[in-house]
């Protein structure tokens, strides 16, 4: 809820207050405080808690340093990653895309990691860096002048609260309260999706380099796809991703162990891996979470990760995207209270280039979804790989990976006459 009556019970004064403890908000605040500014941050829940999102991408790499959490990442117990795997309808696994093959980096092996250590991990950096961090604080709306955030109405104990702000970054996830008040949401026409997933343990995982890969495993009908995430502790996340229609209407049960048991039955990839696997947490379900603001920012307001925009599960982008906002706003902030300038268009200046780079990797969700080919495009196209295989680490804020939009767009017309002629 926005309100328009900054009464107060209390006041302080801060140069940015943020909403949200997650991967976004964290990062915000973090290099806000590290560049000197004042910064305070409400957190509704106590940490450490559950989230979903737990497999990070190469590109994660280069915030996470400017933030100085890499020392305590490298000595975690979190699994390191290497790869990607896809494993079509019929449990033909595709040749593995090993990111330090392509790129011989540090940055190409990074972590899967539990969302409740990671998330309390940068929080704690957060805190350490010099921001005042709430746990426990529910903000309740965020309080306008006209048109012009300046500050937050804050529940904490039996108290309400009022802490005013230069700007105000909303990181409250999916349920951001500036994006719902202001009636900014955008859903995805095309990304209807929906998820539901578990936790097993003992499940069949892959050795050496492999140990780590995300595997992406398509149903049988192509209707939708699994995700295997391997954890600490000999721990698997594994969840379907399909169309919320399909997933969750016009089903015999509204039962979620039925419905996943009848996906894990479509799905040849996922079947022997958990077949002697024990299930170790409940069923959990997300349903149509593909949508994005139609403004990353307004007067004295921010807006990042989740609380801006959520792509798709697919290539696991969501951190990737937290982390680049998260950075991306705290500079755009930074300079604009440097300047004394904290309009629309100073605090906003990084979304137009920001939201390219979803929207490369919205292309390949959408090619996904569609069934393009990919094997055939790099067998056509193999100086392309490397494009390829740089969107799914996660470079998408770099505009040479666009030379794979033409040659994508032909065969995907070639495709479509090949089906006209043979209608014929």
């Amino acid at each position: 809820m926005v309100s328009s009556n900054p009464s107060q019970t209390r006041v302080s004064r801060q140069h940015v207050v943020v909403i949200g403890g997650g991967p976004a908000g964290a990062t915000t605040s973090t290099l806000l405080a590290k560049q000197g500014h004042r910064v305070t941050l409400f957190e509704r829940e106590t940490f450490p808690r559950y989230h979903i999102g737990e497999s990070l991408i190469p590109e994660t790499f280069w915030v996470l340093e400017r933030l100085g959490v890499l020392p305590k990442l490298r000595e975690s117990r979190f699994v390191r990653k290497e790869s990607v795997q896809f494993v079509t309808g019929t449990g033909k696994l595709s040749e593995p895309f090993y990111f330090p093959d392509h790129k011989d980096h540090e940055s190409s092996r990074t972590w899967q990691v539990l969302r409740s250590e990671f998330d309390s991990m940068m929080l704690e950096n957060a805190r350490s860096s010099g921001v005042e961090v709430h746990e426990g604080a529910r903000v309740l709306e965020v309080v306008f002048e006209g048109e012009k955030a300046v500050g937050v109405h804050v529940a904490r104990g039996d108290g309400r609260e009022f802490v005013a702000a230069d700007v105000v970054v909303d990181a409250a996830g999916m349920a951001g309260l500036i994006q719902d008040r202001l009636g900014l949401r955008q859903w995805d026409p095309d990304l209807k999706k929906a998820a539901l997933w578990t936790y097993w343990k003992g499940a069949k995982r892959d050795s050496g380099r492999d140990e780590g890969a995300t595997l992406v495993m398509q149903l049988e009908n192509k209707l939708g796809w699994f995700w295997f995430i391997p954890l600490q502790d000999d721990v698997v996340s594994v969840g379907v991703v399909a169309p919320f229609d399909y997933l969750f209407k016009n089903r015999s049960t509204k039962d979620h162990e039925s419905i996943y048991a009848e996906e894990v039955a479509r799905c040849p990839g996922v079947i022997p891996r958990i077949a002697a696997a024990e299930r170790v947490a409940p069923y959990r379900a997300a349903k149509e979470y593909s949508y994005r603001s139609r403004q990353v920012a307004g007067d004295g307001w921010v807006l990042v990760g989740d609380a801006y925009g959520f792509l798709d599960p697919l290539y696991s982008s969501g951190i990737l995207l937290a982390l680049q906002s998260g950075a991306l706003a705290a500079d755009a902030i930074h300079a604009g209270l440097v300047a004394g300038d904290t309009s629309a268009a100073r605090l906003g200046a990084w979304g137009p280039a920001f939201n390219e780079g979803m929207d490369r990797m919205r292309r390949l969700v959408c090619e996904f979804y569609d069934g393009f080919n990919f094997g055939k495009f790099v067998r056509k196209h193999p100086d392309l790989k490397g494009h390829i295989t740089d969107m799914l680490i996660g470079d998408l804020f770099n505009d040479r990976v666009d030379a794979i939009v033409a040659p994508m767009d032909a065969m995907r017309a070639e495709v479509a006459a090949m089906m006209t002629t043979s209608s014929e």
